[in-house]
């Protein structure tokens, strides 16, 4: 049986896929709009996502802070100036790189000591940092949601029990 933390990524992924789905259906200046919202476009949300999802990797493999420093630098390099379809690729790049490091995982529980530099050591697990992650997706993707709708077009339903209902009729 899956570990809910893997359940929980997969739905995170298919969660970000259903709003590249739907971007891609919207008239290609929604993208960068600039509208008054939590970020100043929908370009900006799914590039602050993708840095987040990058620095959060580095943190579940227990890299250092130099190394997880550089690899904001490196996230805010590979997203400057992206469109829609070459973010898409980055985030399935991304995705792709998270599963080959839980696939070298023996155990999703196992206790990890990530250190932030404003709040110090936090003793915790590698699961919680993955449900923390899908957590933060989750709440941008509700900002997505919000800011396509000022832009006067429906959203995409992420829901996760939509995620159930979807797995279900595909399995």
């Amino acid at each position: 049986m899956k570990h809910n933390a893997l359940q929980l990524y997969d739905y995170h992924i298919w969660a970000n896929c259903r709003f590249f789905e739907r971007l891609k259906e919207l008239p290609d200046n929604v993208y960068t709009k600039e509208i008054q919202s939590v970020f100043p476009s929908i370009a900006e949300t799914l590039v602050h996502i993708y840095t987040t999802d990058s620095i959060y990797l580095g943190v579940l493999q227990e890299n250092t802070m130099d190394e997880i420093q550089a690899s904001i630098k490196q996230a805010q390099e590979k997203t400057k100036n992206k469109g829609l379809e070459e973010m898409e690729v980055l985030y399935a790049e991304l995705a792709e790189m998270y599963k080959v490091f839980f696939n070298s995982q023996e155990d999703m529980d196992k206790p990890i000591t990530p250190e932030h530099p404003a709040f110090g050591l936090l003793e915790t697990h590698l699961s919680e940092l993955v449900q923390h992650i899908v957590n933060h997706g989750t709440y941008h993707r509700g900002n997505l949601t919000a800011m396509i709708r000022q832009l006067g077009y429906p959203s995409v339903p992420t829901d996760y029990l939509i995620y159930l209902y979807d797995r279900q009729a595909t399995n």
